[in-house]
């Protein structure tokens, strides 16, 4: 009888681990071939020919004019070029380094292939282990490859690379401590909002995403600190540029509100943004004259397709942990989101990622930033989910682009980031699932041993008592777990 049971039992645990196996298999050359995808696209891109990287060349055309002393904002003030510098005036010294030389120019494809591996490296996981070669392999393709936007930064040679590092800096300070206690350990959490306030100060549109601290798993006076913290360093440069710079910062004000006449303004230019989408539908009914109409539908579309969704499928995991639970919904979100660590650290990031997808200028190499985003979130997802982010977000958009489609001038990679927020958003039928994966422990190997141990009882029990009670098959005892799963 013993042998028949553990038999049974081995061949009950070898189901599941055959398929898990395959899956890997099958996962881990899906994910090979994507990289071997992007590898090639790298490889298009950087043997191209055409002098590209304008952005690199204005920024550093503004430092050099600074240094001479003519005022930057002023487009007939900068060598060879017709496009206007967007940064603070406090940019100008802190990007003097970077521009000494003329090395970055010359040299910033490779320059900015570091920068961008260093991103990955730094990003950090939702769970407490290190994350092994299989979650850093896929997180550098995803920085790469995700929404054409490290392509983007290697056509324009834009500084987002830059804002990407200090923020895959400020969620490796976030996520890692988001769990710890005691005074010490929420330092870290302040130096880690301090940088990312610092981050959306260079690109003002995307101060809303400060609010996504809210979801960490802190108690609310803490959470409030951090966002205080954030909104103070968002502030500094612009008061510093408006104290130390103030011959430039009317300049500063006029160039990106394209109130200099006869120059290029960054807030005129074409980008596919939810705004955009708006004015595109507003002028199709000859309305993109009416700022209410437009705003209007930006608002709507913001709301019904980011902000709604993620609202709705948070306050269900809520709910679905204490039904007839009474008292503020406030205070309901703040105790789930402690008693749920690693969920909570998971929508804090898709948080971020929805906030800052929402952004009404949101340039086409901006989306780099966004696959940073999305790169911490796609480690932990089930296989047919991961594989579904990776087709939408690199496949489809890079074979686009290496085929010559007109993919990268439209809202192409609007679509493909909407699409991918909405395999991100967690289910209320699985949210155990998310919070034992964020933990470093599959489903199915806890589902495998839950099911051993139930059949080893039963054996221990029939051996002790010599009871002729018939035995439950292990086969049933899975099926009984993966109905409380």
């Amino acid at each position: 009888m013993t042998g028949r049971v553990a038999a049974s039992s081995t061949e009950a645990g070898a189901g599941p681990r055959a398929a898990d196996a395959l899956e890997t298999v099958w996962l881990t050359r899906f994910i090979a071939a994507v990289a071997l995808l992007v590898a090639v696209g790298l490889a298009i891109d950087l043997g191209a020919t055409k002098n590209f990287g304008w952005d690199a060349h204005v920024n550093c055309a503004a430092v050099d004019a600074h240094l001479v002393g003519l005022d930057p904002y002023f487009v007939k003030n900068l060598r060879d070029t017709e496009l206007s510098y967007p940064y603070l005036p406090v940019t100008l010294d802190a990007f003097r380094p970077l521009c000494a030389g003329g090395f970055l120019v010359g040299h910033y494809r490779s320059i900015y292939l570091v920068l961008a591996v260093l991103c990955a490296l730094l990003l950090p996981g939702l769970g407490n282990g290190r994350p092994g070669p299989h979650d850093i392999a896929l997180r550098v393709v995803f920085a790469f490859g995700g929404f054409l936007g490290f392509e983007w930064i290697m056509a324009t040679g834009n500084f987002a690379v830059l804002s990407g590092l200090l923020t895959a800096t400020a969620l490796a300070l976030l996520l890692r401590s988001a769990r710890s206690e005691g005074e010490g350990a929420f330092l870290p959490l302040l130096a880690g909002a301090a940088v990312l306030g610092l981050v959306t100060s260079f690109k003002l549109v995307f101060f809303p995403v400060l609010a996504a601290l809210y979801f960490l798993p802190q108690k609310r006076h803490r959470k409030l600190i951090l966002i205080a913290v954030a909104a103070a360093m968002f502030a500094l440069p612009i008061l510093i540029s408006a104290t130390l710079y103030a011959s430039l910062f009317p300049s500063w004000l006029s160039a990106i509100s394209g109130q200099i006449p006869g120059q290029h303004a960054p807030g005129n230019e074409v980008n596919p943004s939810l705004l955009f989408l708006a004015l595109t539908l507003a002028d199709h009914f000859a309305l993109a004259g009416s700022k209410p109409v437009v705003a209007v539908l930006y608002a709507f579309a913001a709301v019904t397709f980011v902000l709604a969704p993620l609202a709705v499928s948070v306050w269900r995991m809520v709910r679905a942990e204490n039904p007839s639970a009474k008292g503020s919904p406030l205070a309901m979100l703040d105790r789930w989101l402690i008693d749920h660590p690693g969920m909570a650290k998971r929508i804090t990031v898709l948080a971020m990622y929805a906030l800052y997808l929402c952004a009404p200028r949101l340039k086409e190499y901006a989306f780099f930033e966004l696959a940073l985003y999305a790169a911490v979130l796609v480690v932990d997802l089930p296989a047919a989910a991961l594989a579904a982010v990776l087709t939408v977000a690199i496949v489809a958009p890079t074979l686009a682009s290496i085929s010559g489609n007109a993919f990268m001038g439209g809202f192409g990679q609007l679509a493909t980031a909407l699409v991918c927020f909405w395999i991100l958003l967690p289910r209320r039928s699985a949210p155990s699932d998310l919070v034992v994966r964020a933990a470093g422990v599959e489903p199915a190997q806890r589902l495998r041993t839950a099911a051993q141990e139930h059949t080893s009882t039963h054996a221990q029990h029939r051996s002790d008592t010599s009871t002729t009670l018939p035995m439950p098959k292990p086969a049933s005892v899975g099926m009984h777990y993966c109905k409380r799963a």
